[in-house]
């Protein structure tokens, strides 16, 4: 105790350069999970899509990232332990920063989509089993994250399939179109706008002040959807194309038509996933700012400080701006060849499997759902389609990410711990 009163604001300090390292990890990684499909499928440039996340991402994660959040990430520990050494439990939190942030920048170097939920998860029960006792972690909820490596992608993958077939059945390989999608393509925003709507407000709304029930929630969602549903369709309707063109160019309007909806669906997920995920860093950070404020108290929630939040925000964007492209061009380019109907229909899948996780209370990774929705495009069109080396090398980051997580957890934190004692 003793110990945290004389040395906190060193704790503090260290803790917030390495939560920042935690944030810039996650915007170079995670961020391709929102803009990937988007710049695979040409509907946005590199540089378009790395503004726009920049934008939606850190809207997100400040102002929907939360006031208050859980400082033990996803019940992974059990902090009474740590009641009587809180000091261990700050020492293996900012551990547990490092550890996350550096596995996240080599996976992010090889251009390798990973959890950083997996990655953060993985560390603290690294330090937390090794450098207090097994008896800490919740082993039931790793049990559950395993698991996720394969329910996640295999639900994401055959909601892809189905999207896409739909539309390919609906619209592409009929007669006319281009007539078939002004026809259908409205449908297929209503779906997209609710989908979207709901995750926006389900996840990125819900420490805003908007306290809505569930009912008034979904009337809010049904709304946006019936309204995006009717402006897409004047928008469609006004389309013009020469009747004698051929089926070429028909073809090449419909996928702009896509192309729009990729630029809306993307903007949402990139909301989404930074008022959540920004939980990543600035969770461990809050917990060893709680325990330093309270003086040795152990919490389950604490108030953010003001300072904690912006500092998550800007690190994502940082991140997503000067590394984020690697990622990106391994969800967009490396696995198959997109258009933007396959990756809307990605887009879309992913989106709806975090929806519908989320209300069957599935673990969730929204890197190994996106990954597992391309799959599911490219099986669409046959396993040649895919490209197998890429792929193998995506299935064994995810498999190794817990467990290099948990070992540099446990280096790092014997390291802090014997500096500390040095002092």
């Amino acid at each position: 105790m003793e110990i945290l009163i004389q040395h906190g604001a060193i704790l503090v300090a260290v803790a917030a350069f390495f939560g920042f390292v935690m944030a810039y990890g996650v915007g170079a990684n995670d961020v391709a999970n929102a803009m990937g499909t988007s710049v695979g499928s040409k509907a946005l440039t590199i540089k378009q899509a790395i503004w726009i996340a920049a934008f939606f991402e850190f809207t997100g994660a400040y102002f929907a990232g939360g006031e208050v959040t859980n400082t033990i990430r996803s019940g992974i520990v059990d902090s009474a332990v740590f009641a009587q050494v809180p000091h261990l439990l700050a020492y293996g939190m900012i551990a547990a920063l490092l550890a996350a942030g550096t596995w996240l920048l080599v996976a992010t170097y090889y251009g390798w989509p990973v959890s950083t939920t997996h990655s953060i998860v993985g560390a603290i029960i690294g330090f937390s089993a090794v450098g207090v006792g097994v008896d800490t972690v919740h082993w039931d909820q790793v049990g559950s994250i395993v698991g996720s490596w394969v329910v996640t992608p295999v639900l994401a993958g055959i909601f892809a399939y189905l999207i896409f077939m739909s539309a390919q059945r609906l619209i592409f390989d009929t007669e006319n179109p281009l007539a078939a999608a002004k026809k259908y393509v409205p449908f297929y925003m209503v779906f997209a706008a609710y989908i979207m709507a709901f995750v926006t407000v389900s996840k990125g709304l819900k420490h805003v002040g908007l306290h809505l029930s569930a009912a008034e929630g979904q009337m809010l969602c049904v709304g946006i959807a019936l309204f995006v549903g009717l402006i897409g369709k004047i928008a469609i309707s006004r389309l013009k194309i020469d009747p004698q063109a051929d089926k070429q160019m028909h073809f090449t309007n419909v996928e702009k038509i896509f192309g729009i909806l990729m630029i809306f669906t993307a903007c949402c997920m990139a909301f989404a996933h930074g008022s959540n995920d920004v939980a990543n860093a600035i969770g461990p950070l809050a917990a060893v700012v709680g325990i330093i404020q309270s003086g040795g108290q152990v919490l389950d929630k604490v108030s953010l400080a003001w300072w904690i939040l912006p500092l998550g925000a800007v690190g994502i964007v940082i991140g997503l701006m000067t590394f984020g492209a690697r990622v990106i061009e391994t969800i967009g380019s490396n696995i198959t060849h997109l258009t933007p109907s396959r990756g809307f229909a990605a887009e879309i899948a992913a989106a709806s499997t975090v929806v519908v996780s989320s209300g069957l209370g599935l673990p969730i990774s929204t890197t190994q759902t996106l990954v597992g929705a391309v799959l599911g495009v490219g099986m669409a069109r046959g396993i040649a389609a895919l490209n197998l080396g890429v792929i193998r090398n995506i299935f064994v980051s995810w498999v190794i990410t817990l467990p290099i997580g948990a070992l540099l957890a446990i280096v790092f934190f014997y390291i802090i711990k014997n500096i500390m004692g040095l002092l």
